[in-house]
């Protein structure tokens, strides 16, 4: 299975690479950086969230292109001291959505014989199901500062209303420092909360397309690596250094630590917690020729957690040791725009801490993550996409154990599936998807995977999706 993930990542890099040798010669989107700069949106991005070219060279520079009066100051030695748009930089996101499974899943409360609340005693018969169907409106809502706040600086900062928590939190930030050091080489400092949401390129975890938006409320797969959110659910935050050479050669290194946002104490009330600091790095090259570009790169993290809920920070710290590889190809013509983009993570898992506590049964295990994806756009008004997701890992009877609907099966943590998606634009901040994803394994089974009767395919999930940016 592993060779035969790896062949099919190496071909997806075969074939950004052929079209980079036969081709000839030569964030989020949100309007107000439209408003800041005097440009469409289509002048950063092909169809949000992806990134064109322009739109990655914008963000590497600190988001402060701009095209508005500005409120200056100056000092008598000729340094500037102020740079404000008139107009402050906001803008805000409004998504509703509408979620159905292939089968209902059980009823929180099915088969409770207990007095605790929520669950009545004795009302809901074991086999109940909930009612299929989910309405959210909002699934997000969202503010954001996106623009310039002061001469080389600037920042992409959301606030977020989340409709399945019905709470509010600090959602995707990054604040940075651009500057360019000479003609061809260009340098910055980012200060974020999320391994990869400071990246340009949508083949890593925060801006993945075509897999960037996906149902709140729908069972999702219940294993995960550090890269690939783990470390930004447990609550970080980190600055990275980054340089950018010839508009081709990127590198990029950083470090995490924890910053839980809902704790007043750092300490075994949480889960999760860093070890000191975690290393972040990330390389990357791209080439750009006519309307294409193909871009190959690698990033990686290592953290040591402390597992905290109730265990003291000290002593043992579970490590998490992340590589990754990637690959995006673009192409942007007036009518016609595709992408094609891969990505594979490997984990290696040391429990030096959940081992000895009786946590996990293995000493140490893996996790890897594939996904293989593209999406075309005619006139950026109509789109279809189709992805490929696969995530496989040792047999751990600790980490993966069996439970209705998010357990496991085997004790593996194995799924995968496939995802296509419609989607309608019929305006530049306005977006209509329709999205189907199926699964073929879920949590280490393709069948009775929960050990109730439970099959992958009926977590197949039904996704309609409406998404203004105003």
């Amino acid at each position: 299975m592993q060779q035969t993930r790896l062949r099919s990542f190496v071909a997806a890099l075969a074939v950004s690479a052929c079209a980079f040798l036969l081709a000839p010669g030569s964030a989020r989107a949100v309007p107000s950086f439209a408003r800041q700069t005097g440009m469409a949106c289509e002048a950063c991005h092909t169809v949000f969230p992806e990134l064109t070219p322009f739109g990655r060279r914008f963000k590497l520079n600190a988001y402060t292109i701009d095209n508005l009066p500005q409120v200056s100051g100056i000092t008598q030695s000729k340094e500037q001291t102020l740079l404000l748009n008139q107009l402050p930089p906001l803008s805000f996101m409004f998504q509703m959505s509408y979620t159905s499974t292939k089968k209902a899943v059980p009823d929180t409360c099915a088969g409770d014989t207990s007095m605790v609340d929520p669950c009545p005693s004795g009302t809901v018969p074991a086999d109940a199901l909930a009612k299929n169907g989910q309405v959210l409106f909002p699934q997000q809502a969202s503010l954001f500062y996106a623009g310039r706040i002061a001469p080389n600086l600037g920042a992409f900062v959301q606030m977020t209303y989340d409709g399945t928590s019905a709470a509010f939190v600090w959602d995707n930030t990054d604040i940075r420092y651009a500057s360019l050091a000479s003609d061809k080489f260009l340098w910055g400092v980012s200060f974020n909360q999320n391994p990869t949401v400071q990246d340009v390129w949508n083949t890593t975890p925060a801006w993945q397309v075509p897999f960037d938006q996906r149902s709140a409320t729908a069972p999702g797969p219940g294993a995960a690596t550090a890269l690939d959110g783990g470390l930004a659910d447990a609550g970080v935050a980190g600055v990275s250094a980054y340089g950018f050479w010839n508009d081709s050669i990127y590198g990029e290194l950083g470090v995490y630590h924890s910053a839980p946002a809902a704790s007043q104490a750092l300490d075994s009330t949480n889960a999760a917690v860093v070890d000191g600091w975690a290393p972040y790095w990330r390389v990357a090259f791209e080439k750009q020729w006519d309307r294409n570009s193909w871009e190959v790169g690698a990033y990686g993290v290592s953290a040591k957690l402390f597992p905290g809920e109730g265990n003291a920070l000290s002593g043992p710290a579970d490590k998490f040791d992340d590589w990754a590889v990637d690959s995006q190809f673009q192409y942007i013509g007036d009518v016609h725009l595709f992408s094609v983009l891969a990505t594979y993570i490997n984990e290696k898992q040391h429990w030096d801490a959940s081992f000895p506590a009786g946590s996990t049964a293995n000493a140490a295990d893996t996790l890897k993550t594939f996904r293989l994806g593209g999406h075309y756009f005619y006139h950026r008004k109509y789109g279809v996409a189709l992805g490929y997701f696969s995530t496989t890992g040792g047999e751990d009877s600790g980490l993966y154990a069996p439970g209705t609907l998010n357990g496991f099966a085997n004790n593996k943590p194995d799924s995968n599936g496939w995802v296509t998606e419609f989607d309608w634009v019929p305006y530049q901040n306005t977006k209509v998807a329709l999205q189907y994803t199926m699964y073929k394994k879920f949590n280490g089974a393709s069948d009775n995977y929960d050990g109730a009767g439970r099959n992958a395919s009926d977590n197949n999930t039904l996704y309609l999706l409406g998404w203004l940016n105003f």
